[in-house]
């Protein structure tokens, strides 16, 4: 194995006799580490909090069969997969955010701002109050939804060649009618039917279990090893359609592509929990922003993702404690002050 030292901190490592390269930027990774630490301590911390509290010591014991079955059910089957589902969650939407911002150029470029979460939602909703069916055919609803949200964004904003502003005000325009769309569905819907809707639209944990968090982790093992196939041409649509294609990268194929990568890391996230807003918005920004990269940052963007829903969701459970707000409430509030001091430093800019 040999290594190129390259400027601003960055490495390419060959591997498996130089037909294997791979780059490595210094200061990101020890954001990447300094993320997943904070991920981890967090999560050790989370799963001893709750109305039954518990000790490290009883949580290990959970694990390794010495600790009643009461205590085993409460670390095993009730608060990890909601540990577990949050992380996870975080960095699919983070990931999915990083791909749109990319693609866009713009910070502002994220799924829950263009309507891509919204139509996974309002595809969900259908699922669920009008045609009826189960978790998986709520996720095949989501995807549906999102993928038709973002078919009908890229339809209304193409004119000779998509342009990331004109795309993401087509977006907010589409979002906005598909929330209205989801309060009518909402309102026409039975009583038990809307409030159960209502409180899923908020974007929750509090019902999660491994039912839902298995099938997401498995989404997004199928998913991001894509991604990481795409992330070159990523990263090379950002220099410009002309740039990419002199470089070998087809930029609709690429784009058709990883749009539907990001709508399907969205898409699992809706139907296990409900639209949640911001992260994929906020998470890649700041990932840049520690890690001081020239673009958006894949392994960055996903773990500031997971540090921040675990965080939020955290947060959700103890603020109004024993009373568990949807981490969605959380989200929203502080990507709403990060939405507006994005606002503020563009206008800046310009």
């Amino acid at each position: 194995m040999s290594a190129v030292i390259l400027p601003a901190g960055t490495r390419v490592l060959r591997l498996a006799g130089g037909r294997l390269s791979l780059r490595v930027d210094r200061r990101g990774t020890v954001v990447v580490l300094a993320l997943t630490g904070f991920v981890l301590g967090l999560a050790a911390l989370a799963v001893t909090l709750g109305e039954y509290p518990l000790t490290l010591g009883q949580i290990v014991g959970a694990f390794a069969g010495t600790e009643s079955d009461g205590v085993r059910r409460i670390v095993v089957d009730g608060r990890l997969p909601r540990i577990v589902m949050a992380a996870v969650a975080g960095a699919a939407l983070a990931l999915s955010g990083a791909i749109f911002q990319s693609m866009t150029r713009n910070p502002l470029g994220s799924p829950d701002i263009i309507g891509f979460t919204t139509g996974a939602y309002t595809g969900a909703l259908l699922v669920t109050l009008v045609v009826g069916g189960n978790y998986i055919a709520q996720a095949w609803g989501a995807l549906a939804g999102g993928l038709a949200a973002a078919i009908l964004v890229y339809v209304l904003a193409y004119t000779r060649g998509v342009q990331g502003f004109r795309l993401i005000v087509v977006g907010i325009a589409v979002s906005a009618m598909l929330h209205a769309v989801n309060g009518w569905l909402i309102l026409r819907a039975r009583l038990e039917e809307a409030l159960a809707a209502a409180t899923w639209g908020a974007g929750s944990f509090n019902e999660v279990g491994w039912r839902e968090t298995v099938p997401v982790l498995v989404a997004v093992a199928v998913l991001v090893p894509l991604l990481v196939v795409f992330a070159r041409p990523l990263a090379l649509l950002e220099m410009g359609d002309d740039a990419a294609r002199s470089l070998g990268v087809r930029p609709e194929v690429t784009r058709g592509i990883l749009l539907v990568v990001g709508v399907a890391l969205v898409a699992a996230i809706t139907a296990a929990a409900g639209p949640i807003s911001f992260v994929a918005l906020a998470a890649p920004q700041l990932a840049r922003r520690l890690a001081r990269s020239a673009g958006v940052s894949l392994l960055p963007s996903a773990a500031m993702g997971a540090a921040l829903l675990l965080a939020s969701d955290v947060l959700a459970q103890r603020l109004l404690a024993p009373t568990q707000l949807p981490v969605g409430v959380i989200t929203v509030c502080v990507g709403g002050v990060y939405l507006v001091a994005l606002l503020i430093s563009q206008a800046r800019r310009q």
